[in-house]
């Protein structure tokens, strides 16, 4: 008779392209979260979840028009042995259903709305190195406002974070206008304000080369902009086809930054000629220089940066783009910049594809996971979580007595747990409590039960002396001390405050 195969166990895995946080990881984000929260409330912006899955037709025109709406998205058919269910997935950002909550309930939410926005999206892309399928975005925009002043708030509002989070000296955010530089394509010759979908392939060639102004340099861009360029494999990438001096009016535009914005202004001024949306962007980047400079935010922090594109097709007036400018190691040793964190602009279509009508909106999306590895490089990653007190078990029958010791501490503020495995071997206990990252033991045996005494065990300090013996500062506090039962609390407070 034939044996009965055995069903597969399922392998113990995640995802491709998706990772576990586990606890420290965990915490450091939400410090770093709660951090950025309480700038977003200062200004008086108030916290909004939405649903991690909307449908594709909320979704819209971001996704790839495709047959099967789940390229780039994760999304299923509601119904599908008939058909006709609707298309979910899961959002993608935290944009899109922003504009559908703008939409939804715009009868009941004030106009301005300010919200921030702080979770997990997914998007169904080839994962790579450091680049995962699902990853925390975390979001500030204000909807209903068509004044440049909401642009400027964003701005300021950004530096602050960086400020709280101990970069200060370390950023720069560079704003730059979508507006001007339809108008300096105006002027190259790439944009008929009659008909704009006319030469919008050499619009995007011209972004995407300005785009690479930092790694190919300005002769890169000119090749670009031209004929086009070869790089150093032979592989040859078609230009633009601009003449020689409408590529130079695009060369002068990203090279127009001055040292504040309004003498930059000035420099777009003169280049975006007659152009009437040209002239619109640039009074609008006067403003924003104005606002921010009355409010004390200089060129140190805030610039006007023409050179920014960030995807200028989805935006519609001014952008913005934080970096952090200390010096890091690449993979191959080499010195460079961190580079950019956050990005957003005023994106006042977005709405409209509910309501029919123009809503103005801004913000701005912070990368969370860039963020976080940013502050790790700077050396101000947070150390690993402490554990918490563990109450080890000497005698099962007084389990009662060791879960009121850690009711006690808990009672306290103190982070405490009593040791639930098998507590025959007690060395088993206090390998439990240093993976667990405890910093103090305690331990009640038949003696000490009778005497009403604990002992106290100090894992932290046990560490540091078997790390260097002869430490100075710890020669007066033992390792282990017996107080009375009473005491149990007071005592470890002390050991966790540390030496004073």
């Amino acid at each position: 008779m034939a044996k009965t195969k055995a069903p597969r166990r399922p392998r113990a895995e995640t995802p491709k392209g998706f990772r576990d946080y586990f606890g420290a990881e965990v915490t450091a984000r939400k410090a770093m979260l709660d951090t950025i929260a309480r700038v977003y409330h200062r200004y008086g912006f108030d916290p909004l979840e939405t649903s991690a899955v909307e449908t594709v037709e909320a979704l819209g025109k971001f996704l790839p028009d495709v047959d099967r709406p789940n390229a780039g998205v994760f999304a299923w058919q509601e119904g599908e042995e008939d058909g006709r269910g609707d298309w979910l997935a899961l959002r993608y950002d935290l944009t899109a259903p922003l504009a559908r909550v703008a939409a939804q309930y715009r009868n009941d939410l004030p106009s301005p709305y300010r919200r921030y926005a702080m979770g997990p999206v997914w998007r169904n892309e080839k994962p790579g190195p450091g680049r995962f399928r699902q990853f925390y975005q975390c979001d500030a925009d204000t909807v209903g406002s068509g004044s440049v002043a909401a642009d400027a708030e964003i701005c300021a509002m950004l530096a602050d974070v960086f400020e709280a989070l101990g970069l200060a000296g370390d950023y720069v955010v560079r704003i730059n206008n979508r507006k001007v530089l339809n108008g300096v394509m105006e002027v190259a010759g790439i944009l008929d304000p009659s008909n704009p979908e006319k030469f919008a392939h050499e619009r995007g060639i011209v972004l995407r080369a300005i785009d690479k102004l930092d790694r190919l340099g300005a002769d890169g861009v000119r090749a670009l902009l031209g004929e086009g360029r070869r790089d150093e494999s032979g592989d040859f990438t078609k230009g633009a086809g601009l003449s020689e001096t409408r590529a130079e009016v695009v060369l002068a535009f990203v090279a127009a930054r001055r040292d504040t914005g309004a003498e930059t202004a000035r420099v777009l001024r003169g280049l975006v000629g007659g152009s009437k949306i040209g002239m619109d962007g640039v009074d609008e980047l006067e403003e924003i220089a104005a606002l921010l400079d009355a409010q004390g935010y200089g060129p140190d922090r805030i610039i006007i940066d023409p050179s920014v594109v960030r995807g200028l097709g989805y935006y519609t007036g001014p952008v913005y783009e934080a970096e952090l400018t200390f010096e890091i190691l690449d993979d191959k040793g080499r010195k460079r910049q961190f580079g950019s964190v956050a990005g957003g602009g005023r994106y006042d279509d977005l709405v409209k594809r509910f309501t029919g009508q123009a809503v103005p909106a801004t913000g701005v999306s912070i990368g969370v996971d860039r963020l976080l590895a940013a502050l790790a490089a700077r050396g101000q990653a947070q150390e690993a979580a402490q554990g918490p007190v563990v109450v080890t078990v000497m005698d099962r029958t007084r389990m009662a007595d060791y879960q009121a010791m850690a009711s006690d501490l808990r009672r306290a503020g103190i982070r405490a747990e009593v040791y639930l495995g098998n507590p025959k071997n007690f060395g088993n206990q206090l390998k439990y409590a240093d993976k667990r990252g405890a910093p103090v033991a305690i331990i009640q045996g038949e003696d000490e039960a009778a005497r009403g005494v604990v002992q106290i065990k100090d894992l932290v300090l046990g560490a540091k002396i078997a790390e260097n013996a002869t430490l100075e500062e710890w020669k007066a506090r033992p390792a282990q001390q017996e107080v009375a039962r009473e005491d149990l609390v007071g005592a470890v407070q002390r050991i966790l405050d540390g030496p004073t």
